[in-house]
């Protein structure tokens, strides 16, 4: 069963929406892996490659500080390094 897409059900044409796609961000969420080998290797890829919060953070604004009449769909943001 597919959704309805919400800005299809939101009332009037000035909604804007924008989905944020985050690569490797260098977060604590690695920490909550249980296997230490895996941990391991994820804490060593995100302190070499991984981009901070505060670009994310950039990004967001961004598309929030558009003009009402410019809608930023989509934003996919990664490490430069990750494949």
């Amino acid at each position: 069963m597919r959704l309805p897409c919400p800005r299809r059900e939101a009332p009037g044409p000035n909604l804007r929406v924008s989905v944020v796609s985050p690569g490797f961000v260098a977060t604590e969420f690695v920490q909550t892996v249980s296997d230490s080998q895996v941990r391991g290797q994820l804490l060593k890829q995100r302190d070499a490659m991984a981009v901070s919060p505060d670009a994310i953070a950039r990004a967001i604004a961004f598309a929030i500080e558009q003009p009402p009449e410019v809608d930023v769909n989509e934003i996919v943001i990664r490490p430069t390094a990750q494949a």
